[in-house]
């Protein structure tokens, strides 16, 4: 009978923790995908600078 009640509530935990896991993956997946879109507004920001540097009546 105790081992029921010890393999229930282990496996309770690790239902309880497997969502935990999903939801912290979930929230790196959108940080990373926000951290890739600022990267790739900075390195269009940079090529424009670099344009401007080699010709400054250069429109970006």
């Amino acid at each position: 009978m105790f081992a029921i009640q010890r393999i229930t509530a282990e496996n309770t935990t690790l239902k309880q923790r497997a969502r935990q896991l999903t939801t912290d993956n979930r929230t790196l997946e959108e940080r990373l995908k926000a951290a890739r879109a600022n990267l790739r507004f900075q390195d269009r920001r940079v090529a424009g600078l670099e344009v401007k540097l080699v010709d400054p009546t250069a429109i970006t």
